[in-house]
């Protein structure tokens, strides 16, 4: 969200930047055009004022200093005149020592010319006729005081431009987050739904984002359905096989096999290992992982019933007991979590001498399980073969051993880790460390 923010801010600023310094820089270029024009008409009315002058006298054709503005009279003023005639060109008394070049062509030139004490000059020429006799006049004034002005207009729009560029991004800012919080409304329900806070999205959204709420909300239904459909077909299947292999087992054991010692084991054997691979393998499939972005597992409200069933299961006056956070509940599918606990606790009512106990905290990156007995334990050069899958501590002890095992698919499933350690009740202590979100929901590869 802050990245489209950024974009927008960015291609915002930019093309107010290139529209802004256009609009400028052409507003500075028709003042300046318009002023040029002005002031070409001031020239030639000048010009042809000089040439009003052009009188008579006792010497021929003299100017009539009476008639020239005084202007041309003050030594620099920034008025100046040239008039070529006969073989010796007039200058105006303002030029003082200094010399005004003439144009190559008539009118006001391109460019300005240099003139005296620095000053840049604005030069029109023009040719007449005077009493028969062609002449040249050209004048010029000082646009330096323009020129000054200009660029003091173009510092003060410059600062009017910067702030009007910096109250349009914060507006512009404002009104795309009060657009966007929509869009970061719905990205905040579906990081709930990856927590288990909801089940679906809010319907009550812009009209751009219907369409995209009403699919995510009937892909939710869908998958749910699918999930629910795929765990009763693998719990049916599950029924289907087990009598089966029932009777297989059933006529396994028959006085008609006696007779084949090594047939009968070997056909125990395999059909034991199929149990188990069938078993295992129902178990793995029934997972639902991260499959139902609503789902969750309410501690204080699951916990005391799974607690009430194990210690009708252990009927040995175990001391069983639990510790969560008020209010905590996992991110993850309740039947994995009920999976996950119930073969961690059986395991650890196994093997207790008097006391189990399960913690369940909420860390920093994600939520940690412990399960601690004060059994025996399991000695360090043994531990990670006893996550293998069908490992068994004690044949004595009823089981099959596939309870770590599909703990340990249950734990990977949810990107975790699984430690056994050393318990503070003088047992084995079962530490799963759950991220918050696994990495594929992150965007990592």
């Amino acid at each position: 969200m802050r990245s489209i923010q950024r974009r927008l801010s960015l291609g915002l600023f930019g093309v107010l930047l290139v529209v802004g310094l256009g609009l400028a820089q052409t507003s500075v270029w028709l003042v300046d055009l318009g002023l040029r024009r002005y002031l070409e008409n001031t020239l030639r009315d000048d010009a042809e004022t000089l040439l009003a002058a052009m009188v008579r006298g006792p010497q021929g054709i003299q100017l009539d200093e009476r008639r020239v503005t005084a202007g041309y009279q003050r030594p620099f003023s920034g008025q100046y005149f040239r008039v070529d005639f006969a073989d010796e060109p007039w200058r105006s008394r303002s030029l003082w020592d200094r010399t005004l070049e003439r144009p190559d062509s008539v009118g006001l030139q391109a460019g300005l010319g240099a003139g005296p004490n620095q000053q840049q000059l604005l030069v029109y020429r023009a040719d007449y006729k005077r009493y028969g006799q062609p002449l040249s006049i050209t004048v010029a004034l000082d646009y330096s005081p323009v020129l000054e002005g200009l660029r003091r207009f173009q510092w003060i729009a410059a600062a009017l431009g910067g702030a009007a560029l910096l109250l349009i991004l914060l507006l512009q800012r404002w009104i795309v987050r009060r657009a966007l919080q929509p869009l970061e409304e719905t990205r905040q329900q579906i990081a709930q739904l990856q927590q288990g806070q909801r089940s679906d999205l809010d319907s009550a959204v812009p009209a751009e984002l219907e369409p995209l709420v009403r699919q995510i909300n009937h892909l939710l239904l869908q998958t749910e359905d699918t999930l629910k459909r795929s765990r009763n077909a693998l719990g049916n299947l599950g029924h289907a096989l087990k009598t089966p292999l029932a009777v297989l087992l059933s006529l396994a054991n028959r006085e008609e096999l006696r007779a084949h010692p090594e047939l009968q084991d070997s056909l125990l054997q395999q059909l034991q290992l199929i149990e188990q691979r069938l078993a295992r393998e129902l178990g793995r499939a029934k997972l639902a992982g991260e499959v139902l972005p609503g789902a969750h597992f309410d501690c204080a409200e699951e916990l005391p019933a799974l607690f009430e069933t194990l210690a009708m299961i252990h009927r040995r006056g175990l001391d069983l007991d639990w510790q969560a956070a008020p209010g905590l509940r996992l991110p993850k599918d309740r039947e994995d979590v009920l999976e996950l606990l119930g073969n961690l606790l059986d395991n650890a009512c196994k093997w207790a001498s008097q006391r189990v106990r399960l913690t369940i905290e909420a860390t920093g990156e994600g939520f940690r399980l412990l399960v601690d007995d004060d059994g025996a334990g399991i000695e360090q050069e043994r531990r990670e073969g006893v996550l293998g899958r069908g490992v068994r501590l004690d044949e004595q002890v009823a089981g099959h051993g596939l309870g770590l095992g599909i703990v340990r698919d249950i734990v990977d499933s949810w990107e975790g880790c699984l430690q056994l350690q050393d318990s503070p009740l003088g047992g084995l202590r079962v530490n799963i460390e759950l991220p918050q979100r696994p990495a594929r929901q992150l965007g990592k590869p």
